[in-house]
Protein backbone atom coordinates (compact mmCIF):
# COMPACT_ATOMS: atom_id res chain seq x y z
CA UNK A 1 0.00 0.00 0.00
CA UNK A 2 1.23 3.67 -0.70
CA UNK A 3 1.64 5.83 1.64
CA UNK A 4 0.77 10.26 1.43
CA UNK A 5 2.11 12.53 4.60
CA UNK A 6 -0.39 15.83 5.45
CA UNK A 7 1.54 18.31 4.65
CA UNK A 8 2.18 19.49 8.47
CA UNK A 9 3.31 15.99 9.03
CA UNK A 10 5.96 16.74 6.48
CA UNK A 11 6.85 19.86 8.11
CA UNK A 12 7.28 17.67 11.49
CA UNK A 13 9.44 15.28 10.03
CA UNK A 14 11.47 17.75 8.07
CA UNK A 15 11.83 19.99 11.60
CA UNK A 16 12.67 16.88 13.40
CA UNK A 17 15.36 15.48 11.18
CA UNK A 18 17.01 19.02 10.68
CA UNK A 19 16.95 18.99 14.71
CA UNK A 20 19.26 15.83 14.81
CA UNK A 21 21.03 16.93 12.28
CA UNK A 22 22.07 20.23 14.06
CA UNK A 23 23.12 17.40 17.15
CA UNK A 24 24.95 15.10 14.53
CA UNK A 25 24.88 14.16 10.86
CA UNK A 26 24.43 10.22 11.84
CA UNK A 27 21.98 10.87 14.59
CA UNK A 28 19.99 12.50 11.40
CA UNK A 29 20.33 9.78 9.51
CA UNK A 30 19.45 7.39 11.90
CA UNK A 31 16.19 8.99 12.83
CA UNK A 32 15.64 9.35 9.11
CA UNK A 33 15.54 5.83 8.61
CA UNK A 34 14.36 4.75 11.84
CA UNK A 35 10.69 6.64 10.51
CA UNK A 36 11.22 5.24 7.12
CA UNK A 37 11.14 2.16 8.22
CA UNK A 38 8.11 2.60 10.84
CA UNK A 39 6.62 3.44 7.68
CA UNK A 40 7.38 1.04 5.67
CA UNK A 41 6.23 -1.72 8.80
CA UNK A 42 2.50 0.57 8.37
CA UNK A 43 2.32 -0.35 4.60
CA UNK A 44 3.01 -3.48 5.16
CA UNK A 45 0.24 -4.59 7.79
CA UNK A 46 -1.71 -1.03 8.18
CA UNK A 47 -3.92 -3.29 10.84
CA UNK A 48 -0.99 -3.85 13.49
CA UNK A 49 -0.97 -0.97 15.22
CA UNK A 50 -3.52 -0.03 18.04
CA UNK A 51 -6.21 2.68 17.12
CA UNK A 52 -5.57 5.29 19.35
CA UNK A 53 -8.78 7.91 18.00
CA UNK A 54 -11.49 7.05 15.88
CA UNK A 55 -9.86 5.65 12.72
CA UNK A 56 -6.25 7.31 13.73
CA UNK A 57 -3.78 4.53 14.42
CA UNK A 58 -0.39 4.99 16.27
CA UNK A 59 3.08 3.32 15.41
CA UNK A 60 5.88 3.76 18.24
CA UNK A 61 9.76 4.30 16.53
CA UNK A 62 12.18 1.93 18.60
CA UNK A 63 15.23 4.72 19.35
CA UNK A 64 13.61 7.85 18.87
CA UNK A 65 10.93 9.41 21.08
CA UNK A 66 8.30 9.58 17.86
CA UNK A 67 5.24 8.51 17.18
CA UNK A 68 3.88 7.46 13.80
CA UNK A 69 0.01 8.78 13.33
CA UNK A 70 -1.60 7.83 10.65
CA UNK A 71 -5.23 6.56 9.18
CA UNK A 72 -6.14 3.87 6.41
CA UNK A 73 -8.00 5.51 3.48
CA UNK A 74 -9.46 3.64 0.90
CA UNK A 75 -6.28 2.95 -1.39
CA UNK A 76 -3.73 4.57 0.79
CA UNK A 77 -2.11 5.74 4.50
CA UNK A 78 -2.36 9.35 5.60
CA UNK A 79 0.38 10.16 7.85
CA UNK A 80 -1.04 13.11 9.93
CA UNK A 81 1.65 13.63 12.21
CA UNK A 82 4.99 12.83 13.27
CA UNK A 83 4.58 13.42 16.65
CA UNK A 84 7.02 13.80 19.43
CA UNK A 85 5.62 11.77 22.45
CA UNK A 86 6.48 14.35 24.85
CA UNK A 87 4.08 17.10 22.76
CA UNK A 88 0.39 17.84 23.50
CA UNK A 89 -1.31 14.29 22.67
CA UNK A 90 -4.32 15.93 20.29
CA UNK A 91 -2.81 18.93 19.04
CA UNK A 92 -2.76 17.23 15.42
CA UNK A 93 -6.67 16.14 15.11
CA UNK A 94 -7.65 19.60 13.14
CA UNK A 95 -6.05 17.14 10.57
CA UNK A 96 -8.61 14.52 10.14
CA UNK A 97 -11.42 17.01 8.35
Amino acid sequence: MTFSFHPEARSEFKEATIYYSEKSPSLASAFYTEVENAIEKITEDPCLYRVIDEDVRRCLTRRFPYAILYTIEESYILILAVMHCSREPSYWKHRLS
